[in-house]
């Protein structure tokens, strides 16, 4: 800083290399931010100090609030990164609707987002979620706590990497190195299918809704009520959920229970229509099938489409072409981050409907390659 003679707010960043003990030849620059960093709540929580206060004044030309020797440290802090991206997609930024974003009042939460919509345009960080507590394990405790009660969707979000990441004994112990998440990146980031007793829980609470309606406007005649009925036993309904637009296999019957006050946990919500709950920091829709419904429809082996909302800025390939695995097809751009999107199989461009420039959205067909012999 005295060496080109830089005054006001700003974060220095090095790399070190201690494998055989910290020295000053082992250390090097890496780069400088005139500005505070995203982590400067975690400072603000254990000097009981108001960074953002302080940078406004030094840019005012007033100094320094406190000197080095005035400061002191209370407690640990620890700050997590909520983002718009998918983990299990090799943590591609996603963009949608926000419709649940809560957190308890016990924690900081630095966000600008609430039940609206992320856009493709922007760094996808939702909000930052900063906890102290006097030790290092009641501050994960606490995070953990926050990240299993607070249902976020229906946008994809790293809330469930977060709580894997926290519960991990190596990071409770602090045995974490630069390692640590190529060690376990499957653990860390696998989609996990919803428990059954979760999904026990909201056929249950799906039957509680029937039972309410037919209670007050079905018939009981037995001859015209649409539940299905047995002599001599309770009526009863069957059930097919849907988790996360993809059918559970069986089905659920569940029996028609006198009480009509079936509650859903803390850690669960009811739109209208569709049941989002909580396991283990994992967002999950549940709805009913409808009969009659529309039919899925399956992409094509050689179908390139794009994973995420984002503007095209470079296509490698004309239609007709001829392709080997692997090969660059397009480059997408989105929320500071480029992503190639590579032939999956050796063959010719069929079809080539992406373009420089465009804005494309999720799942839109870029490009179509037929294999070599179709």
């Amino acid at each position: 800083a005295k060496a080109v003679a830089y005054e006001g707010a700003g974060t220095i960043e090095f790399i070190a290399d201690a494998s055989d003990g910290l020295k000053p030849d082992r250390i090097w620059f890496m780069e400088m931010n005139t500005r505070l960093q995203v982590e400067h709540p975690v400072t603000e929580e254990i000097t009981g100090q108001d960074l953002v206060e302080w940078q406004l004044r030094v840019a005012s030309g007033e100094p320094l609030p406190r000197r080095q020797d005035e400061l002191a440290i209370n407690g640990w802090a620890m700050e997590a990164r909520l983002y718009a991206e998918d983990p299990a997609k090799g943590f591609l930024p996603t963009s949608g609707e926000i419709h649940h974003l809560p957190f308890d009042v016990t924690m900081r939460v630095d966000t600008g987002y609430d039940w609206s919509e992320v856009p493709p345009y922007y760094d996808p960080m939702l909000a930052k979620l900063i906890v102290r507590r006097r030790t290092r394990e009641a501050a994960i405790d606490h995070l953990l706590s926050e990240l299993r009660g607070s249902v976020i969707g229906p946008i994809k979000t790293n809330a469930s990497f977060i709580y894997r990441a926290l519960e991990h004994p190596d990071f409770r112990n602090g045995g974490v190195d630069t390692g640590f998440l190529e060690r376990h990146s499957e653990n860390l980031t696998e989609e996990r299918a919803l428990s059954e007793a979760a999904r026990d829980m909201a056929a249950d609470y799906f039957v509680g809704l029937r039972q309410q309606w037919d209670s007050q406007f079905a018939s009981r005649d037995v001859w015209t009520d649409t539940r299905g009925f047995r002599l001599n036993r309770q009526s009863s309904t069957d059930l097919r959920l849907v988790v996360d637009g993809k059918p559970e296999p069986g089905r659920f019957n569940q029996t028609f229970a006198p009480d009509n006050n079936r509650r859903l946990p803390d850690h669960a919500y009811f739109d209208g229509e569709t049941v989002w709950l909580n396991e283990s920091g994992q967002t999950y829709q549940v709805t009913v099938e409808r009969h009659g419904g529309g039919h899925s429809h399956h992409a094509h082996d050689g179908d390139i489409l794009s994973p995420m909302p984002g503007k095209i800025i470079a296509v490698e390939v004309a239609q007709g072409d001829t392709v080997t695995k692997g090969q660059k097809l397009l480059t997408l751009e989105a929320m500071k981050m480029e992503h190639t999107l590579t032939a999956p199989f050796d063959g010719v461009v069929a079809e080539l409907s992406a373009t420089p420039g465009a804005q494309v959205q999720v799942e839109a067909l870029l490009a179509r390659i037929e294999a070599s012999g179709d």
